[in-house]
């Protein structure tokens, strides 16, 4: 539909978008061992391959279904999800299409389902496991749908369940998934796991396999693989792309993904997704009987909202990755406030006068701060170099080492358990404990000509203070405002980089005396 509004086809729109995102992703320093996309050879071999097994394995069905076709004389097909808008049935949104309601999350179809006059509720799961739209009208011209019968494959969750939930089970405790991950995926369950279809009317897309036993060439020439039996798939087909390039009889990729044994399988998302992860994508791996790698940490988030309401790109409401660049505010500042309102157990809010705040009380009054002071007073009272600060030490500042390895412990364990606000938290705690250490210390002129040998020994675990926070930023990915920090960590040595040195887990001496850091 995207394609249409455009005046595109699938194949430019594609590559449109996915150099805009490449874009974004680079400005926010964002990094990919490889930013694929599934319009690939890669990607039609082993959805194919994926499809054959559960085919051959008794997990497809075939059955004629009930289809919107639209008869206006400029179209007249059958129409696919996302060319068919009406009301959501379950939340009466009025902008749902033929697949799924964005405003409450629902898998919908386009029709109401057909029921038998004398029968009950209860004999009607699947019309209560699924919604449908209300006065359902075609994307392109406007008109009603007919309903129209034509075949479709559909993949036999019912028939699959018996290995998909105790799998679920099993991998949703050791990985310790998202509340809501586990909610949703077991909402799922308790509603009656019922055969999905997987096939849709489209030309763009990973065309089914021909020359099958049992399956009409003819019949599925003009369809392709839904969207999201297809698109998990991606992830292993993108893999494939980066560790056999163009080798298309490649099997560097199988070391990952059917390797459970020496491979966890970490995935991030929003809530939307998630039983494309936690339902389908795992069922079709399952069902081929084949050694998979599958997903062993789920960590899914609540909605992000907007000055009080949603984002919503089609009615402007909102800041995306492209106006936020436009801003001209420093990447950094950008993922340091994002981080710190990640939807992780409840929805959050993105607010501009918070989003000023962070980086003037957070980001500039709290590091910031830290970094300008320590270094600003070596760069000018001793030419930059770390002084000798093996010669003092006392209660304080001992008790200053203890409190940052208990910070830098709880640190490491919420990054461990993806609690990612929490730790960013913790990382910020340990940079005001630097502040305080040197506030505390009354780092001035006096006590450099008081007591020189107690100042060597403030500055040197200041400096390092910083060397610790730059060292947690590079270990764990999160640039962050740190780049400073990182700066002033730099020996003049060059004997030690921060990629060689081993994972931060205590507070530990790197720069030492006659060191030059960098000025910030």
């Amino acid at each position: 539909t995207k394609a249409l509004e455009e005046g595109l086809s699938p194949a430019d729109l594609c590559a449109k978008y996915h150099a805009l995102h490449k874009g974004v992703y680079d400005w926010f320093r964002i990094d990919f061992d490889i930013f694929g996309r599934t319009p690939t050879q890669q990607q039609t071999q082993i959805v194919q391959q994926i499809f054959k097994e559960l085919w051959k394995n008794g997990y497809i069905e075939e059955r004629e279904t009930t289809q919107p076709f639209c008869t206006h004389a400029n179209h007249g097909k059958f129409l696919a999800d996302r060319f068919v808008e009406g009301e959501c049935s379950i939340c009466h949104d009025l902008g749902a299409r033929g697949d799924q309601c964005d405003a409450c999350g629902g898998l919908l179809d386009p029709f109401e389902p057909e029921r038998d006059p004398g029968a009950s509720e209860d004999d009607h799961v699947e019309a209560k496991a699924t919604g449908f739209l209300i006065n359902p009208r075609c994307k392109v011209d406007g008109t009603t749908p007919e309903k129209r019968k034509t075949k479709h494959l559909f993949l036999r969750l019912d028939a699959v369940k018996d290995l998909l939930v105790p799998w679920f089970h099993k991998s949703s405790e050791e990985g310790d998934w998202s509340a809501n991950c586990v909610a949703i995926t077991q909402a799922w369950i308790d509603k009656g796991l019922l055969p999905r279809g997987i096939t849709r009317d489209l030309k763009w897309g990973v065309p089914i396999p021909k020359d099958l036993e049992g399956l009409s060439n003819e019949e599925y020439a003009e369809k392709v693989f839904y969207v999201w039996f297809d698109a998990c798939i991606g992830y292993v087909s993108i893999t494939k792309n980066l560790v056999d390039g163009d080798n298309l009889d490649g099997t560097n990729w199988e070391k990952w993904w059917k390797n459970p044994e020496n491979v966890k399988l970490y995935q991030f998302m929003g809530k939307d997704n998630v039983p494309f992860h936690t339902i389908i994508f795992p069922a079709s791996q399952l069902g081929t009987g084949e050694n998979w790698t599958k997903v062993h940490k789920m960590s899914t988030t609540e909605y992000l909202n907007y000055e009080g309401g949603k984002f919503s790109k089609s009615r402007g409401v909102g800041v995306f990755g492209n106006t936020a660049k436009e801003t001209g505010v420093d990447p950094d500042v950008w993922r340091y406030y994002l981080l710190s309102r990640r939807p992780e157990t409840a929805d959050s809010e993105f607010k501009w006068q918070e989003f000023i705040d962070c980086n003037n009380n957070d980001l500039l009054k709290n590091l910031g701060n830290l970094n300008q002071r320590i270094l600003k007073f070596t760069q000018a009272k001793l030419d930059g170099v770390v002084p000798d600060y093996t010669k003092y030490t006392d209660e304080r500042l001992e008790e200053h080492k203890k409190e940052v390895n208990e910070a830098l412990k709880t640190f490491i364990a919420q990054f461990d358990a993806i609690k990612l606000r929490a730790g960013l938290s913790s990382v910020m705690h340990i940079s005001a404990l630097g502040n305080k250490l040197l506030q505390d210390s009354k780092l001035n002129n006096q006590l450099l000509a008081d007591e020189p040998d107690r100042c060597a020994a403030v500055i040197g675990l200041g400096i390092n203070h910083l060397q610790l926070l730059a060292s947690i930023d590079k270990k764990k990915q999160q640039k962050l405002a740190l780049r400073q920090a990182e700066q002033a960590a730099k020996s003049s040595t060059e004997q030690k980089s921060t990629e060689e040195r081993k994972p931060v887990e205590a507070t530990a001496v790197d720069l030492l005396p006659d060191d030059k850091p960098s000025e910030a």
